[in-house]
C-alpha cells in the first residue's frame, strides 16, 4: 500500500484532484482491510463486513476481487458530523519554487500537497455521507462554502483548489490569526476543523495566533493543524555550503548568504518557535500534526481516521 500511495506518480496527477483523491483513498481502504488492526479504525460508511446468510445482492465484487474478503455496501443514512477544512493560499505555500522553471514544483510544492490532501479528507468524507465545507485564505479570507456532501458541492471544491495549484500566486502575504478568528465566528455548529499552513510566525505576532487557535476551541470545534512543511529545507535547512539566493517569497527581498552561516541560528529559531506551537495546541487539546510534503498522504488519513473515530 504504501508504494501505492506515497509514490511521486500520485503527486503527478496535481491538479486532476478528483482521481487523485479516489486513487488515495481507495488505496487506504484496502491497506485498512488487510491490516490486523482493522479494528481500531473508522468503517467507511460504503462497505462493511459480509455476514454468512446474508443477500448477496449488494457484495462489492471489485473489494472482493482485490482483498478476498467480502465486503457489502452500505446504504445509510448522512452523519451529523460536519468537517470544515482550511487551506493556506498564501505565497509562502507555493515553496519551492523555481522562478526559472514555474512548472518544475507546480504539483510538488506545498499549496499543492495541502489542496491535494483536502480533496483526498473531502473524498472520505464524502464516503462518510458527512458534511464538508472549504475555507481558503491569505492575509484575509478569499473563499468560504458552507458544508455539504453532495457530488455537486464536492466537485465544486476541488475545482477551487485545482484553480490555485494552476495558477500560483505570488506576493500574497498571510494573516493566518485574523483568518481563524473570521472562520471561529463564521461556523455556527460544532464542527471539525482541520487546518492545512505553514505557519511561521513572528514572535511579536505569535500570541495572537496561540488567541485563534483557542477562540475555535473556545467554539467547541474539534481542530488538527497540518503543519505543512518540506521539512528537510525548511526545519532541517539542508543546503549545500555555498552561495545561495533567497527569496522572500511574499515581499520579493532577496538575501545572498552561504547557509552554514546561519544554519545553526535559524534551526534552533524555527524549533523554539515549533515546539511553543506544539504545547500550546496541546494545551488547548488541538491535534498538531508535522505534514513533510515529500511523506504522501497516509499521515492525513489516519490523523483524520482517529480523530473520526473520536468523535462517534
Amino acid at each position: 500500500m504504501t508504494q501505492v500511495l506515497e509514490s511521486q506518480d500520485i503527486r503527478s496527477l496535481g491538479s486532476n484532484l478528483e482521481l487523485l483523491a479516489q486513487q488515495v483513498v481507495e488505496g487506504f481502504i484496502v491497506g485498512l482491510h488487510r491490516s490486523p488492526f482493522h479494528g481500531f479504525s473508522v468503517e467507511f460508511a460504503e462497505h462493511r463486513l459480509y455476514n454468512s446468510g446474508e443477500s448477496t445482492r449488494n457484495i462489492d465484487w471489485k473489494v472482493f476481487g482485490r482483498t478476498d474478503k467480502l465486503f457489502t455496501k452500505k446504504f445509510e443514512e448522512e452523519t451529523n458530523l460536519r468537517c470544515h477544512i482550511v487551506v493556506d493560499a498564501s505565497s509562502t505555500m507555493y515553496y519551492p519554487w523555481d522562478e526559472k522553471q514555474p512548472q518544475k514544483y507546480k504539483y510538488f510544492n506545498k499549496f499543492s500537497f495541502a489542496a491535494q490532501s483536502a480533496a483526498v479528507l473531502m473524498n472520505a468524507l464524502k464516503r462518510q455521507r458527512d458534511a464538508f465545507g472549504l475555507t481558503l485564505f491569505d492575509n484575509e479570507v478569499r473563499f468560504s462554502s458552507s458544508a455539504k456532501s453532495s457530488t455537486v458541492h464536492y466537485r465544486l471544491l476541488l475545482t477551487k483548489l485545482s484553480e490555485l495549484i494552476e495558477q500560483q500566486q505570488l506576493n500574497k502575504t498571510t494573516d493566518l490569526a485574523a483568518s481563524l478568528h473570521q472562520i471561529a465566528e463564521s461556523i455556527h455548529r460544532r464542527s471539525l476543523v482541520v487546518i492545512f499552513t505553514d505557519v511561521m510566525e513572528q514572535p511579536g505576532k505569535a500570541e495572537d495566533l496561540f488567541a485563534a487557535l483557542q477562540h475555535l476551541r473556545y467554539a467547541k470545534h474539534e481542530v488538527i493543524l497540518f503543519h505543512v512543511t518540506d521539512k528537510s529545507k525548511e526545519l532541517d535547512f539542508e543546503f549545500e555550503n555555498r552561495p545561495y539566493v533567497f527569496v522572500d517569497m511574499e515581499s520579493g527581498e532577496q538575501v545572498k548568504l552561504q547557509p552554514n552561516m546561519v544554519k545553526d541560528f535559524y534551526i534552533k529559531q524555527v524549533a523554539e518557535f515549533t515546539a511553543q506551537l506544539r504545547m500550546k495546541c496541546l494545551q488547548f487539546k488541538i491535534d498538531f500534526v508535522e505534514a513533510d510534503i515529500n511523506k504522501g498522504f497516509n499521515q492525513i488519513l489516519q490523523t483524520w481516521m482517529v480523530k473520526r473515530a473520536r468523535m462517534g
